[in-house]
């Protein structure tokens, strides 16, 4: 694990998409028309989307140990990922997620997430080398606030690059969550859990991230649904409309943006280029099915090229 440059920390699980033209009435049936199985979880999809933009990453997640275990993990390596702080849990099984995606891209996720499954802060805290080692920790949300909290101190401890993908939804512990961050990214709904309405438009994404700016971050990332993405930083701030490209699926676009946003910081990118980067990844990613990110240096150029000026 020696030389990473990031550690992605959060779910893993195996990702079940299907694609269907419309979903059955009840008590009806409808055919699949399409069928992937892959690795997923925000944690594995941000660490894949990390390495396949060149970044020497490692995941910190919990599977079961189990077979379905065995296979995940084997993908997570042939992708590039380090995946020695994975935990393998006893008498569970490893987390399942399905995405069902009708013609019209509307997805609805059906989820089997053992609690033995989500980290623990004495997980963390046994992964403490791993995570100061690494340049950047990009933690999501959807863990619990104990584990949460527990990796950005790490982190922070370390002075590494702190990334949180989401938002905290106990009030006390998310104030201390945020004054850790270098980065938040929340989508339109967890930005509005912070500042009371999710955002409409560009000025009020705009205003949102200057909120959460004032927090503590020195980068905030918020999206506003269906328009596009307010970027904003103590010096400057910059509206970055969506791509556009046809949607067959955007369950995985905040991951693809999480791990270009990253990837870009690392590199030590101005922050108007990397807001652009990080909309152009997630434009790479809306047209297939499944959350995982397929990220490469022609895809996001094809994207840059798609997003409106303003």
């Amino acid at each position: 694990m020696a030389g990473l440059d990031a550690i992605a920390v959060g779910q893993v699980a195996r990702d079940l998409v299907l694609l269907v033209d419309e979903l059955p009435d009840p008590s009806r049936t409808t055919p699949v028309r399409r069928r992937r199985e892959l690795l997923g979880g925000k944690g594995a999809n941000q660490a894949v989307g990390l390495a396949q933009l060149g970044v020497r990453v490692g995941l910190l997640g919990v599977v079961g140990e189990d077979e379905v275990g065995d296979r995940l993990l084997g993908q997570a390596r042939s992708d590039g990922i380090d995946v020695a702080p994975v935990l393998r849990r006893p008498d569970t099984p490893s987390a399942l997620i399905v995405d069902v995606v009708d013609a019209r891209a509307r997805w609805r996720y059906l989820e089997d997430i053992p609690e033995a499954t989500l980290l623990t802060e004495a997980d963390v805290a046994d992964a403490e080398g791993v995570l100061q080692a690494a340049q950047a920790v990009v933690v999501q949300l959807q863990q619990p606030l104990p584990a949460v909290l527990a990796a950005a101190r790490c982190a922070r401890t370390a002075d590494r690059l702190v990334v949180l993908d989401g938002a905290p939804d106990d009030p006390a512990g998310g104030a201390e969550l945020l004054a850790l961050a270098d980065v938040l990214r929340a989508d339109a709904r967890e930005a509005g859990l912070i500042v009371g309405d999710p955002p409409v438009d560009a000025a009020a994404g705009l205003r949102a991230g200057r909120e959460l700016l004032a927090r503590g971050p020195t980068l905030v990332a918020v999206e506003v649904a269906g328009e596009g993405n307010a970027f904003v930083w103590p010096d400057g701030e910059l509206f970055v409309p969506l791509s556009k490209t046809p949607v067959v699926d955007s369950t995985g676009a905040g991951d693809a943006f999480v791990a270009a946003l990253t990837a870009g910081l690392l590199r030590g990118e101005a922050y108007p280029v990397v807001a652009r980067y990080a909309v152009a990844a997630a434009g790479a990613t809306v047209g297939h099915p499944g959350g995982r990110p397929a990220l490469s240096a022609a895809a996001i150029e094809a994207q840059l090229a798609r997003i409106p000026a303003r």
